[in-house]
């Protein structure tokens, strides 16, 4: 069997050129969906609509840009520690106003949690909340990713519904697979190296044996050959991030 190193093959599967022809997959395929509404909008007499500006859009998307070119170009001052932790929350507060941004018509938004992450359905008038472990990038972007693959169903439940059975690593790591695979694309896609996380895979057994990481990993191969399988608030995010952090 071929040897396999996650943690660095992760690092090579989105290149450069990798990135650029899945950004413009992504862009042909919500172009196509904005096609889809807008007809089907004209189509009905009856409703309002409202064309997006699209040099609003283009701005937003530049301000994104230049702050996260100006976030990745600090360096590291005498304090190394600090200068490193106010990067982190620097980052954070970035991806905080990105997303909120982007899913505003969802009634959702991000944010730190002092403790472990929890997801909170929204209630009356207040919008549903993500809240990521301790402030850490990394954590924010595997929440989303669960809101991600999390349908509308689950998105009314108290962290999506989960729970994973305490004498099975299957049923736990199945649950982990397309989130972890969509984490890796947006960690990769902010230009950040990924690893895999069986942290809250009870693994309070033998994983000696387990082929979790390779399946993460052939996930995400499987997401940038067929980026139309993505769930479609994960398009959405990957296409932004893309076209805001990687592709200059």
């Amino acid at each position: 069997m071929k040897s396999f190193n996650a943690d660095t093959d992760f690092l090579n599967l989105l290149s450069s050129d990798a990135a650029k022809t899945l950004l413009q997959r992504l862009t042909d395929l919500e172009n196509n969906i904005e096609l889809e509404d807008d007809i089907e909008l004209k189509s009905n007499v009856t409703k309002d609509y409202t064309i997006s500006s699209k040099p609003e859009k283009e701005q937003q998307l530049e301000q994104w840009k230049n702050e996260w070119q100006r976030l990745s170009n600090i360096k590291a001052g005498d304090n190394a520690r600090q200068s490193e932790d106010d990067s982190e929350q620097a980052a954070t507060d970035w991806l905080i106003q990105l997303f909120d941004n982007l899913f505003a018509n969802q009634q959702v938004t991000l944010a730190r949690s002092d403790g472990e992450p929890e997801y909170f359905p929204a209630q009356n008038d207040i919008p549903a909340r993500i809240e990521f472990a301790h402030g850490f990038f990394a954590s924010a972007l595997h929440e989303i990713s669960h809101w991600c693959v999390a349908g509308k169903e689950r998105r009314g439940l108290s962290d999506f519904g989960y729970w994973y059975a305490p004498d099975g690593r299957t049923a736990a790591e199945r649950a982990e697979i397309q989130p972890q695979a969509l984490e890796c694309l947006f960690t990769l896609a902010c230009g950040r190296p990924f690893q895999v996380s069986q942290d809250n895979l009870f693994a309070d057994f033998d994983t000696n044996g387990s082929t979790f990481k390779s399946d993460v990993y052939h996930q995400v191969e499987k997401y940038i050959a067929r980026p139309y399988t993505l769930p479609r608030d994960a398009k959405t995010l990957l296409r932004t991030l893309l076209e805001v952090c990687s592709i200059h």
